[in-house]
């Protein structure tokens, strides 16, 4: 099994105490190696084939928000702690920046978690915003500007519970969105939006060739 870089340091700690406390409990043993293979089936990373078409998702968990801001269209989705927590590129392009924004560690799925500490990897063509939750206090981009990525390629993961959202190419419209507020998604996999119209297929493709 694949595993999302830094697993092990969360996990050593549980396996290294299963021996210790095995002189107080075999349950707290069982304990210890529960907690560890946890941990490790969080930070797992499996492969992922992107359909032909769309703006992928960039996270597995739930469709969050769905809204129109200043004429973009932003999608949220909400990743549980039993969510794979790897995030992957919507669309191919050229990565302009990656910013790090401090705040509060507020639940993800709060109102309260719009301040909370943010990762911003920008593009020309749209954003992507990894958002830490109460117990995600630790926001791991695996790219920096410059780089040129794949649609669908890894390039960060989040640990323990958060949200990411995608600010969508501008000529994507609410009625583009192929998902409902609710539904589960799959990173790398589930498409959020399809373009209906020449100006927003001509986007996608411009941003899936870059």
């Amino acid at each position: 099994m694949r595993l999302a870089p830094g697993a092990w340091r969360y996990a050593l700690p549980a396996f290294l105490l299963a021996g210790p406390v095995g002189f107080l409990s075999p349950i707290a043993t069982l304990v210890a190696l529960g907690g560890g293979i946890a941990i490790l089936l969080f930070f797992r990373d499996p492969d992922r084939t992107p359909p032909g078409n769309g703006v992928l998702s960039p996270a597995d968990g739930r469709v969050s928000v769905i809204r129109e801001e200043d004429n973009r269209v932003r999608v949220g989705v909400f990743m549980n702690v039993t969510d794979v927590h790897v995030n992957r590129a919507p669309l191919a392009g050229r990565v302009e920046s990656v910013e790090h924004e401090p705040g509060t560690h507020r639940p993800a799925f709060s109102k309260e978690s719009d301040n909370n500490e943010k990762v911003h990897v920008r593009f020309p063509e749209y954003d992507l915003t990894l958002i830490a939750g109460a117990f995600a206090r630790r926001i791991h981009p695996y790219v920096e500007g410059g780089e040129t990525l794949e649609r669908g390629q890894r390039l960060g993961h989040i640990a323990f519970g958060s949200r990411a959202v995608v600010l969508l190419p501008e000529p994507f419209e609410v009625g583009d969105v192929a998902v409902v507020k609710g539904e589960r998604v799959r990173a790398g996999e589930t498409v959020l939006a399809r373009s209906t119209s020449a100006d927003s297929a001509g986007a996608v493709d411009s941003a899936g060739s870059t």
